[in-house]
């Protein structure tokens, strides 16, 4: 079995996510990486002097470039596909992750946006299940393909023995 076949359920194709769900991240990460590095430079510039400032500033660029190449990567390893008894999720890069989520587990749906979301059309649907252990969240969806999906999933808990 080689790594791909371990990381994908069979016969099915992925649902990708939107594709503003890059845009978004790529907007926090520039915001986050302000706070992380702009600040520490700013105070660092008059107080410690260009020595210090500067090199905090090509540090924060470089990993800034380095967070906005990667979001690619994160973009295209983000899926999830519905099969008859389970929903498959895929994600991560370097450190890659498959969740079968049994429809018969899920207790609650629950669909968010953040107001930076809003603001692109998307949403993220959350699933609570009867693990504690279970990451099951579906970002970077459209609204309409967040409540199709809420739906589905509920209709499906709903048929199951345990769940929502």
């Amino acid at each position: 079995m080689t790594p791909e076949q371990l990381f994908a359920p069979p016969d099915v194709a992925w649902q990708p996510l939107a594709p503003a769900w890059r845009t978004v991240r790529r907007i926090s990460a520039v915001f986050s990486y302000l706070v992380l590095f702009g600040v520490p430079a700013a105070v660092a510039w008059p107080t410690l002097g260009r020595q210090w400032a500067i090199p905090i500033i090509v540090l924060g660029v470089a990993v800034l470039i380095w967070r906005l190449i990667r979001i690619g990567a994160l973009y295209r390893s983000w899926g999830y596909a519905e099969l008859a008894d389970d929903l498959y999720l895929t994600r991560g890069v370097m450190f890659r992750n498959l969740t079968a989520v049994p429809y018969a587990r899920m207790q609650v749906v629950e669909v968010e946006s953040g107001p930076i979301e809003r603001a692109f059309g998307l949403a993220t649907v959350k699933l609570v299940t009867a693990s504690a252990a279970t990451d099951a969240t579906i970002p970077g969806l459209t609204p309409d393909r967040a409540a199709q999906l809420r739906d589905r999933l509920t209709r499906r808990a709903e048929t199951g023995d345990s769940g929502l």
